[in-house]
C-alpha cells in the first residue's frame, strides 16, 4: 500500500489530490487520486459487491483498496490508455477492470512459483 486510506464526506464531494483514497458516501464509492493524470478515480459500491462477494461496508472497501492499491492503479492506468482519457478527465473502475488486473497477477505469481 503506498499511502494512507480515510472515511469521509466532504459536503461539496470535493477531491484534493493531495489526499488518498476515501470513501465518499454521497456516491456510495470509494475515491483516489491519479496524481499524474490530475484527475479522480471512483470505484461504486457494486463492484466491491462483486470482487468480494458480499455486500460490503465503506470499511470492508476501503480494506480491499489497502490490500491491492497497487492493482486499483494499474486498472486506472489500463483504462486511462486504452480509452484515451485526456488530462483532468475522471473515471470509474468496474469489477471487469479490476478482476483483469488481479488474475493477471496472480497467473504471473503462480507462473514464478513454479
Amino acid at each position: 500500500m503506498t499511502g494512507s486510506i480515510r472515511w469521509m464526506r466532504e459536503p461539496d464531494g470535493g477531491f484534493d489530490l493531495n489526499e488518498e483514497a476515501r470513501w465518499r458516501t454521497d456516491i456510495e464509492s470509494l475515491v483516489f487520486p491519479i496524481r499524474d493524470q490530475a484527475a479522480t478515480c471512483a470505484v461504486h459500491r457494486g463492484a466491491f459487491r462483486t470482487l468480494l462477494g458480499a455486500e460490503p461496508t465503506p470499511q470492508a472497501c476501503l480494506a480491499y483498496f489497502g490490500e491491492f492499491e497497487d492493482a486499483f492503479r494499474a486498472a486506472a492506468s489500463l483504462k486511462i490508455a486504452r480509452k484515451c482519457i485526456p488530462v483532468g478527465t475522471n473515471l470509474h473502475l468496474t469489477s471487469r477492470d479490476i478482476a483483469r488486473i488481479l488474475l493477471e497477477s496472480n497467473q504471473i505469481k503462480r507462473g514464478e512459483q513454479r
